[in-house]
């Protein structure tokens, strides 16, 4: 896609984060952004952000995980500013964390329902009209932890491994049929976002009493001051991300990956493959980053 003005996106989670950035570089690049989120007020600001910077966007709140929010967003955003050409599929959620035996139900629903529903409902909503036009691009985010199962992570590695596959499977469908319609997986590493902080944006019926009111363990806490100087420290700017995913679009790139430090870890995963034995990673995703 070599000339993106007046041309039209849709990105999901674009309310702040890497889809905010998104939003910020593909309308200075001249397109109109409508921008999908659960989180009304972010939208809102983000949407007069936008606006005073001279983008023409509009703000759709939307439950990715329900098919019904997903098609009034394409709704919303075809009455808006007529055809799409670029869908950006970046909700996401850091969903429940801790050993397999420890999550509950809710914790898989919850990060299933936004991670792997929200990709689905996506190309439900959007793709039949992108193949009819036969142009657009379609970007979905899925991670670093969709090519290594770090422990504690279990429902998002799970979630993003899938969004991984179900990329590598639409763009084989594509060029099967031959169409023109372009696919980006982005796999982010780590970057300087709220993705940590999405428990305030969880639905009421997907809480567990006894987490939500029980405080968290000081195993816990320390946990999670490790991760947040860990990223701080070496986490990409969404700026920087969305630069990447600019330059995808325009020039058809399938992967997309934000660094190369976990490029050892992916290679010594693909050699335990071809030499049948087990990749089992032992230490968490930030083990990367020890010195």
């Amino acid at each position: 896609m070599e000339d993106m003005r007046g041309k039209t996106a849709v990105i999901t989670g674009g309310a702040s984060g890497m889809g905010k950035a998104f939003a910020q570089r593909l309308g200075g690049a001249g397109m109109k952004i409508v921008i999908a989120d659960i989180e009304e007020p972010a939208l809102v600001a983000t949407v007069a952000e936008l606006e005073a910077a001279g983008i023409e966007a509009v703000g759709v709140p939307t439950d990715v995980s329900k098919l019904e929010s997903m098609e009034s967003l394409a709704h919303a955003a075809k009455t808006a500013f007529g055809a799409i050409d670029v869908v950006a599929l970046n909700a996401g959620v850091g969903g429940g964390t801790g050993r397999l035996e420890t999550l509950s139900t809710k914790d898989w629903q919850w990060t299933f329902g936004v991670n792997l529903d929200g990709m689905v409902h996506g190309i439900q909503a959007f793709l039949p009209d992108l193949k009819a036009a036969d142009s657009g691009h379609i970007v979905m985010t899925a991670s670093i932890a969709g090519h290594l199962a770090y422990p504690s992570m279990g429902p998002y590695n799970a979630t993003k491994y899938a969004t991984v596959a179900i990329a590598e499977t639409l763009k084989a469908e594509l060029e099967h049929d031959g169409s023109n319609v372009g696919v980006t997986c982005l796999c982010p590493g780590l970057v300087l976002t709220g993705i940590f902080q999405s428990e305030r944006n969880r639905p009421e019926q997907l809480l567990d009493t006894d987490i939500a009111t029980e405080p968290i363990s000081e195993e816990h806490a320390a946990r999670r001051e490790v991760m947040a100087e860990v990223i701080l420290t070496h986490g990409k700017s969404a700026d920087m991300v969305a630069d990447l995913v600019h330059d995808a679009i325009r020039d058809n790139t399938f992967w997309v990956f934000t660094d190369e430090d976990f490029d050892q870890a992916i290679a010594d995963r693909h050699q335990a493959i071809r030499n049948r034995q087990a990749t089992t990673m032992t230490e968490s995703l930030l083990g990367v980053y020890d010195e």
